[in-house]
């Protein structure tokens, strides 16, 4: 027995063995491609050297028993390559899931960081001058009336700052956390945008910016009244902020394509092509290019005005987006109309 099994050991493996190299090297070239494929290929690979050795070593000759053989090969090879391409399918949806997952969690931890780093620096800047004024003011440092006031008036304006900063993080961090609950009415434009306007008027006009609103017709959407004019108010203070003075911010607002459509045109020099799709990011404010606030009326923000203003009109089951249009930018904000 185990003479023959020495005499026919050559013939089997000089058979088996390249069919065994063309799985090896089958599997090198869908190792990047497809994880079914590759599984399939791992299956098929040691039946079909199994059976090339079999037939091998038989010399071909057909018999009842090489035939029962091949047939048992057949039957393995019907049962188990479906069940190799449901597992590699299974296994691929899984890596892929799992590899995607690992990348938002990367990005989120890397907009964490950011959104950190860009918070920390701007609360530094407000709280250093409040705490000095409340020094000079505690050491008598400044004493004449008209000065304390004065002092006063700023120490609450950089608190104001910061308390808007802190209502920005929340309102960022509820969204993000998925916590956001609207509560969903029939909602005017008209009232929207009004009293968006009105608010931001005198910001604007303490500027120099004149501010506009027109439509060609008034829309009723679907939505939440508070989270809608935040989106407005967030997009006007975004326009006024970078718009120079003697330039328009205009609102303008109608229906396209079974949509409300909501309009913000800028004056602010426009935006770089590499950075506008960036500009809904966290803590993200754009180059030196683009026109920078002036005076001391309404100094930068956080970068998070545009971030919650994306984040809120998603919500809505809206869409945003920002393109340079004539002497500046246009902020696009697209609404389900209510029925």
């Amino acid at each position: 027995m185990l003479t023959e099994l020495m005499h026919i050991a050559p013939y089997a493996i000089a058979f088996t063995l390249p069919v065994a190299l063309l799985g090896v090297v089958l599997l090198q070239w869908l190792r990047e491609r497809s994880l079914p494929s590759s599984l399939t290929v791992l299956v098929l690979v040691p039946l079909l050297a199994t059976a090339v050795g079999v037939l091998g070593v038989s010399g071909f000759m057909f018999n009842a028993m090489l035939n029962t053989t091949l047939l048992i090969f057949l039957w393995v090879a019907v049962i188990t390559v479906p069940a190799a391409v449901l597992l590699g399918r299974g296994i691929a949806r899984r890596t892929v899931w799992e590899r995607e997952a690992r990348a938002r969690e990367r990005a989120a931890e890397a907009s964490r960081r950011e959104l950190v780093a860009w918070i920390s620096h701007d609360l530094r800047t407000p709280l250093a001058g409040i705490r000095a004024m409340a020094e000079a003011l505690a050491d008598g440092v400044v004493s004449e009336p008209a000065e304390v006031v004065g002092y006063a008036t700023r120490i609450g304006a950089e608190s104001q700052r910061l308390s808007s900063m802190v209502d920005d993080l929340f309102e960022l961090s509820r969204i993000t956390a998925g916590a956001l609950r609207l509560s969903m009415s029939a909602v005017p434009l008209r009232d929207v945008v009004s009293e968006a306007v009105a608010a931001e008027g005198p910001v604007a006009a303490s500027k120099g910016v004149r501010l506009r609103a027109e439509a060609e017709t008034w829309p009723v959407v679907l939505g939440s009244d508070p989270e809608l004019a935040r989106v407005v108010r967030n997009l006007l203070s975004n326009a006024i902020r970078h718009t120079p003075p003697d330039g328009t911010v205009a609102v303008l607002v109608g229906t396209e394509d079974g949509q409300a459509l909501l309009r913000v045109d800028d004056a602010c020099g426009g935006i770089p092509g590499n950075e506008l799709d960036r500009v809904f990011d966290v803590a993200f404010r754009g180059s030196s290019a683009r026109t920078p606030s002036t005076g001391s009326e309404q100094p930068a923000g956080a970068g998070l005005g545009l971030a919650i203003a994306r984040g809120l009109v998603e919500a809505h089951q809206g869409e945003i987006a920002a393109h340079n249009h004539g002497p500046g930018c246009r902020f696009e904000v697209r609404l389900p109309i209510a029925v």
